[in-house]
């Protein structure tokens, strides 16, 4: 049913000895910076771009001229509003973001902070760490994701997270699948609420 999948999962696959970089831009500016970086990198190793159609329209997905025209790429975004004391951290990558991010003002969650994973490899351990230091060191991590279980970023961060932070994370996100859609938009919505009640402890 899916006719536009980039399979993520198999692109990290084939990722040792800093061969590739796998990116998932959640904002223009840093898309726009991971291209820059790339045209301005002495060395360019191959570059991959994982970036939602949906994005293009999203009214929350914007950038202001400054972020554009100063700053850099940065392989992991820190929560913009993070909770004054952070109990649950929700890790995540790409447009579930901007999902997640909804239903945390809807819910007028206070102890809930979000940090997004903008860049899978090479893994920015050290990035992860200040982030996660800069929250308290919350004992509830959580990785949310839209695609199925046996897709996605799971198999391939949940380990690093856990060797990064020294705390094991939980998932949120859909059941394993042998495809990567269900091929009917009123079970894709049913589901992907359901990945979102998941993240929040629901």
């Amino acid at each position: 049913p899916e006719h536009s999948s980039a399979r993520l999962e198999r692109f990290l696959q084939l990722c040792a000895e800093n061969n590739l970089q796998v990116t998932q831009p959640s904002t223009p500016a840093q898309l726009f910076h991971v291209l820059r970086r790339q045209v301005k990198s002495e060395l360019r190793k191959p570059l991959v771009v994982m970036t939602p159609k949906s994005l293009l329209r999203h009214k929350a997905c914007v950038s202001s001229l400054e972020d554009l025209t100063r700053g850099a790429f940065r392989a992991v975004l820190p929560d913009p509003a993070p909770a004054a004391k952070t109990e649950r951290l929700l890790l995540c990558s790409g447009k579930v973001y901007y999902e997640l991010d909804a239903e945390r003002a809807a819910r007028k969650d206070a102890a809930t902070s979000i940090v997004r994973i903008e860049q899978f490899y090479p893994f920015d351990g050290e990035g992860l760490a200040k982030a996660y230091a800069a929250l308290g060191s919350p004992k509830k991590v959580v990785w949310v994701q839209d695609e199925p279980r046996n897709m996605g970023g799971w198999s391939f961060v949940s380990e690093l997270i856990e060797s990064t932070l020294g705390v094991r994370p939980t998932y949120a996100g859909r059941d394993a699948a042998a495809s990567p859609a269900v091929g009917s938009l009123s079970v894709h919505k049913i589901e992907q609420a359901d990945v979102i009640r998941q993240a929040f402890g629901a």
